[in-house]
């Protein structure tokens, strides 16, 4: 898994989300019941951790 995404497991998981790991080789962000975003494990490029954090951000994340 990659570095950048397990700092930001850590962080979302400090702030009540709830983070489940998926057969894909993602993981499925939840914020109480209410899904948010499916998170990759090994991101293509820098850019998609950017979209997903403002995805998360939409719903209540703060770094």
């Amino acid at each position: 898994m990659n570095k950048d995404i397990q700092q930001l497991i850590k962080k979302l998981e400090r702030q009540n989300f709830e983070v489940r790991p998926l057969k894909s080789n993602y993981c499925a962000v939840f914020a109480g019941k209410v899904w948010v975003v499916n998170l990759p494990c090994t991101p293509s490029s820098s850019r998609t951790i950017k979209n997903v954090k403002a995805a998360l951000k939409r719903h209540g994340f703060h770094e």
